[in-house]
């Protein structure tokens, strides 16, 4: 009998420690999280894909976080919505518009980049003998307004490329697929798809970042009053990112891609799967500091490397403090 009581309690204690860890594992209750509205900066696609998959995987929820995503488009202009309070935190594509908002004095932060790779391509007809971006210089290149002020300036200081090479690209690939001898800009994740497809044919498609273009993309841009008012949910943001994107790139993506889909119908499951599987050979997100410090990773020697590129084209002055575009705090686990 005591033996069987001593069994009985033992089980009640086995029973109840599990109950406890099932507590703890439980996430907040909704009362208790807190709100974040995430702007993107264009429609619903592969690109965001790890965002969306943190909150279909309840990554944010575990973490104490309530997060819609509103996604954007050709109207959207995040850094506007971020500085009017529209939003609580926003997506920036590319570094120069955290420097952008640092030079205004935008009291706005990057607090983590969740590319390492800025996915900016340039693509040329296969049959054209172009073998490197250097053998560009002197084509037509088909750029956007947004583009001629970003990574044009890296192209123009790395290969003496000049204005009078510029032609507008509108987001239509149809000046390209007529004209041979025509550069055009892409992603290498969308474009390059979108003209196999259309015109039958691969172009020749050369990834900046590859090439020396030392900007991040896809961070996050976190205005210093919410950074200041809840440091703990730009902290469990970041995370609950992170782990978003390992979810998405190396497990199960059909739970985010459902999210995608539902906000953007235009997207196709092929899509998404080829824009994923770029990510992936093209080591877009995981590469960089990245492989060393954890999706999301920035260095300090990486946003000089950048800032000094742009500022030696005068850009930015040299004297600039760059470093108020951004804070590394939130890319290491809060101290015990």
């Amino acid at each position: 009998m005591n033996g069987l009581r001593l069994f009985a309690v033992t089980c009640l204690g086995l029973l109840a420690a599990a109950c406890s860890e099932q507590k703890k594992a439980d996430p907040p209750a909704a009362s208790s999280r807190t709100h974040i509205t995430f702007a993107t900066d264009w429609r619903a696609q592969a690109e965001q894909g790890g965002f969306y998959q943190a909150v279909a995987t309840g990554e944010y929820t575990r973490r104490g976080l309530d997060v819609t995503i509103m996604q954007g488009g050709p109207a959207v202009n995040v850094p506007q919505l971020l500085a009017a309070g529209s939003v609580d935190m926003g997506m920036g594509s590319n570094s120069f518009i955290a420097l952008n908002l640092a030079a205004e004095k935008v009291p706005v932060k990057v607090v983590a980049a969740f590319m390492q790779k800025d996915p900016q391509v340039l693509m040329a007809h296969p049959d054209q003998g172009i073998r490197s971006i250097a053998d560009m210089k002197g084509r037509p290149i088909l750029l956007s307004d947004a583009s001629i002020t970003a990574f044009w300036v890296w192209l123009k200081a790395k290969y003496g490329f000049t204005d009078d090479m510029v032609r507008k690209y509108t987001f239509n690939p149809a000046p390209f697929i007529a004209d041979k001898k025509a550069i055009q800009q892409g992603y290498v994740t969308s474009e390059p798809y979108t003209i196999e497809k259309e015109a039958g044919f691969a172009p020749a498609v050369f990834l900046l970042a590859d090439e020396g273009y030392p900007g991040y993309a896809t961070m996050v841009l976190v205005p210093d009053a919410f950074i200041a008012r809840n440091p703990e949910a730009v902290r469990a943001f970041v995370e609950g990112s992170a782990a978003g994107w390992k979810s998405y790139l190396n497990g199960d993506a059909a739970p985010g891609d459902a999210l995608i889909l539902k906000d953007n119908p235009e997207a196709t499951p092929d899509l998404l799967a080829q824009a994923r599987e770029k990510m992936k050979s093209y080591s877009i997100v995981e590469s960089g500091d990245a492989a060393t410090a954890g999706i999301g990773a920035m260095t300090d020697e990486r946003w000089a490397a950048f800032f000094k590129v742009a500022s030696e084209q005068g850009v930015y002055p040299r004297d600039m403090d760059y470093k108020s575009a951004y804070t590394l705090e939130y890319l290491e686990p809060a101290a015990p």
